[in-house]
């Protein structure tokens, strides 16, 4: 026991000491610096700059998904990108329950363009505008504190899971979609955010069960990741684009979100909201 405990120290001091490892830590801790003071900006000022942000984001993350599947063809995925953020801005300002129908035109034009993948496209640009729409919609009924949490949750659960997996590596969590992700960095992320939900329960009014609802929404944050991750496998691309020093693209950068925007919605939608209180 204490030879294999010997070798698994000395593994883990190699990975840490690796520096092949951490070579993109310092241009990835800039850029996401920078990302998260202008998204913190936004969420703080509400209203029309968050819309604001969030169909810039939405608008983008489907272009990169037209040139993920199209690359060579980029005009007709700026023109869908366009519509996208036509029709999101519409939605944020719309009332009624019964346009959200109108998120389906940009998926069915941009579907209807392709040559393959016909269905990835549709049900990943349905899924980013429908995400966007969610965000903007939290933070208008639910205000800044409960947006905050569940940004929170997701932000620890990469930064924990990143460090995590790098230093400590080991098993992969699912390789033959994501190689990259392993079963510590998973766990990691999985903690990292129960801990954000037990700070948020004892500095504020916010009730016991946050805790496990927040792990909850850390795994659907992992989801979206991997859902992404399996979309650039299926396109044999590393990256969703190179707009983001580090990072990638947009959509590399929010698969989280989306992931979780989707999950809060699907609990919204059964009934349940959890309260973040000050």
């Amino acid at each position: 026991m204490a030879e294999g405990g010997d070798k698994e120290g000395v593994a883990v001091t190699a990975a840490l000491a690796d520096p092949g490892r951490w070579s993109d830590l310092g241009v990835r801790m800039a850029s996401g610096a920078g990302m998260a003071v202008l998204g913190a900006l936004a969420v703080m000022m509400g209203g029309v700059w968050f819309q604001m942000l969030t169909v810039f984001v939405t608008a983008v993350m489907v272009w990169e998904l037209w040139m993920m599947i199209e690359p060579g063809k980029p005009t007709p995925g700026m023109l869908l990108a366009a519509l996208c953020a036509s029709v999101l801005s519409g939605q944020l300002s719309g009332d009624g329950n019964w346009v959200l129908l109108l998120f389906l035109v940009a998926p069915i034009a941009g579907a209807a363009m392709l040559r393959r993948e016909r269905g990835t496209f549709f049900a990943f640009a349905l899924g980013i505008e429908v995400a966007g729409w969610g965000l903007v919609t939290f933070r208008a009924e639910y205000g800044f504190q409960w947006l905050l949490w569940l940004i929170l949750v997701v932000i620890f659960t990469d930064v924990f899971g990143y460090v995590a997996g790098r230093a400590l590596g080991g098993p992969k969590f699912w390789p033959k979609v994501s190689p990259k992700k392993t079963w510590s960095g998973t766990s990691a992320g999985w903690l990292a955010a129960g801990l954000v939900g037990f700070g948020f329960v004892l500095m504020t009014h916010s009730p016991w069960h946050l805790i496990w609802i927040s792990m909850l929404l850390s795994f659907a944050s992992q989801m979206g990741d991997i859902a992404e991750s399996a979309l650039k496998r299926r396109m044999k691309v590393k990256d969703s684009s190179t707009l983001i020093p580090g990072h990638g693209g947009l959509f590399d950068r929010f698969d989280a979100m989306l992931g979780a925007s989707l999950f809060m919605l699907l609990v919204a939608a059964l009934g349940f909201i959890p309260g973040v209180h000050f």
